[in-house]
């Protein structure tokens, strides 16, 4: 059983690594925009440097391959007796943001894992995933600061799931509690950077004039 674990993760891992940013940045731009901007390869810095519709489409890639990453997870625990579906939607869920964060087909520097992250939270809770997706929205509405509304989302998942909201929604039965500190963890982690730039006053801001 243990190996149907391995494959889950790996699965995920390569789904998360195909990196929309860079493909379409290449293909729309003829530029990786890893080498614009800030650097990092999300929807964010394709607003940034490439425009409006290539970031909308890379959002949408970004939000499917969390979805399809914990879909395909959960369909195998349904088909496999004995199996620990919870269990595999987890390790699907953090193996698909590691990807997506260090993608094996792009030298290992992909984005921060927000958006694919919301795939995630709205496929196996999208109870949770709107509140935390509408809460984000709203924070990044008021500061302007895409960063903040990304970690303080972040920082509301493990809330929510530790109050016990949306408890009945599940896409599958399972203590959530670890998975969503690790995956909120993560999230922030990886925006340590913007972190310290909000913190010193000179953190970008979101603008849609261009």
């Amino acid at each position: 059983m243990m190996a149907l674990y391995v494959v889950i993760a790996v699965i995920a891992y390569l789904i998360g690594s195909v990196n929309f940013s860079v493909i379409l940045s290449k293909k729309m731009a003829g530029f990786d925009v890893r080498e614009k901007g800030s650097g990092n390869a999300g929807t964010t810095n394709m607003l940034r440097s490439v425009g409006k519709e290539a970031a909308a489409l890379t959002l949408i890639c970004d939000v499917l391959k969390g979805i399809i990453a914990v879909g395909i997870s959960a369909m195998v625990g349904l088909i496999v007796k004995n199996a620990n579906s919870a269990l595999l939607v987890q390790i699907a869920g953090l193996a698909v943001v590691v990807g997506h964060t260090f993608p094996i087909f792009f030298g290992f520097k992909g984005g921060k894992g927000v958006a694919t992250s919301v795939g995630i939270l709205l496929i196996i809770n999208w109870h949770v995933g709107l509140l935390c997706l509408v809460f984000g929205l709203i924070i990044i509405a008021v500061t302007r600061m895409v960063s903040a509304g990304s970690v303080t989302a972040a920082i509301l998942y493990p809330v929510v799931i530790a109050f016990g909201v949306g408890s009945e929604h599940f896409i599958v039965d399972g203590n959530y509690l670890i998975f969503s500190i690790i995956l909120a963890l993560f999230v922030i982690f990886n925006h340590r950077e913007n972190i310290k730039r909000i913190l010193a006053g000179n953190e970008n801001k979101l603008s849609l004039k261009n």
